[in-house]
């Protein structure tokens, strides 16, 4: 980028970054939607508090997220446009390497794909009760976010100041580039897909976590291979579908699993869930430890979804948007070697087909 146009992209984002706070400080909007207004990324709104509220963060990953650990008891959050999960736990039991990394824990559950974590931030907002909230927070190379850390009453403050002071960038300055992901690749014609082996290899997987690189493997998406599968392992049920399961899951006790993911994080939480309130479009999960956002009105299709495993078959309903995005995925609670619960299946065949209300 030439330094004119530098000078004009760095002036452009400035006085967007403006409005956005401006925005933030009459109260009533989230960052998230302060920046869309202002034409900016979540990332570049941050960046516009650098000196004042935000610190610029070296990402460091395997050295930051470890020492995440020092703050106790934390909320770990991960969305997308659709689904907000939030969990209560530490950072603990983290395996990482270059590529992926794991926070394996009763609690904390995620998986993270370090290609998608660009920018990293320290935060510390007014909250609409007055007090600070601190946090961490992760960005994409588009700016948009993959991950959030908040301290909770439940933990170390003074570990947050020593955290920053450590991990603090060179560069405080307010501009931060970012780069747009070119669109996706659209699906190939459904003429194209060999059906055979799609459902050949379907019937033969054995572990769950191969499912993604079949789809890879055979060059289809993952909605048209449901729509492509054999009734036996795929069919489309009602967009009810997901409110339904988490109102029989809360009065039969039966737990569950529950992932919402992002291109850079899937968040898990497992156990059972009690308190629901629908709220506008949102449908939430509001217990103690673990917070669940859902918006209903961006549900466009919900499909049952059978996987063949070295454990028997595994079940899940999983929930997509208008763009054929995964909103989110909910599994009966198993682990590795433990065949899927009974009470689980049931609860799923319960669901309302497609087209009913």
């Amino acid at each position: 980028m030439e330094q004119a146009e530098l000078t004009r992209s760095r002036k452009t984002q400035r006085e967007r970054q403006q409005s956005a706070l401006s925005l933030l400080a009459k109260g009533g909007v989230r960052a998230r939607e302060a920046a869309r207004r202002a034409g900016l990324s979540e990332a570049e709104l941050v960046a516009g508090r650098c000196g004042q509220s935000a610190t610029r963060l070296r990402p460091n990953w395997p050295n930051l997220l470890p020492a995440l650990g020092e703050l106790g008891t934390v909320m770990a959050l991960t969305r997308n446009e659709y689904a907000v999960h939030e969990r209560h736990g530490r950072y603990e039991n983290l395996n990482l390497t270059p590529r992926v990394g794991l926070v394996l824990n009763a609690d904390i559950d995620l998986r993270l794909f370090f290609h998608h974590w660009h920018f990293a931030f320290a935060v510390t907002e007014t909250g609409r009760d007055g007090k600070q909230r601190h946090s961490f927070q992760f960005f994409d190379a588009d700016g948009s976010a993959v991950h959030k850390v908040y301290l909770t009453e439940a933990s170390r403050h003074d570990a947050f100041a020593a955290l920053v002071e450590r991990f603090a960038a060179t560069d405080q300055s307010t501009y931060q580039e970012v780069k747009a992901y070119p669109p996706k690749t659209p699906d190939s014609p459904d003429a194209e897909i060999d059906v055979a082996a799609l459902h050949h290899r379907w019937r033969r997987l054995r572990d769950t976590h191969h499912f993604q690189g079949m789809l890879k493997n055979l060059k289809i998406g993952r909605l048209q291979a449901l729509r492509l599968a054999e009734r036996d392992f795929a069919y489309p049920i009602s967009l009810q579908a997901p409110r339904r399961l988490l109102q029989s899951a809360a009065e039969t006790r039966c737990p569950i699993m529950v992932f919402v993911a992002n291109a850079g994080t899937v968040q898990i939480h497992s156990g059972k869930i009690q308190q629901l309130r629908p709220t506008g479009p949102w449908f939430n999960v509001l217990d103690p430890t673990f917070n669940l956002h859902l918006r209903e009105d961006a549900l466009a299709q919900c499909w049952v979804v059978r996987k063949p495993t070295e454990d028997g078959i595994v079940t899940s309903l999983e929930a997509f948007d208008a763009d054929g995005e995964l909103i989110i995925q909910f599994f009966g609670l198993r682990k590795p070697g433990q065949a899927e619960l009974s009470p689980w299946r049931e609860l799923i065949d319960a669901l309302p087909e497609e087209g009913s209300a």
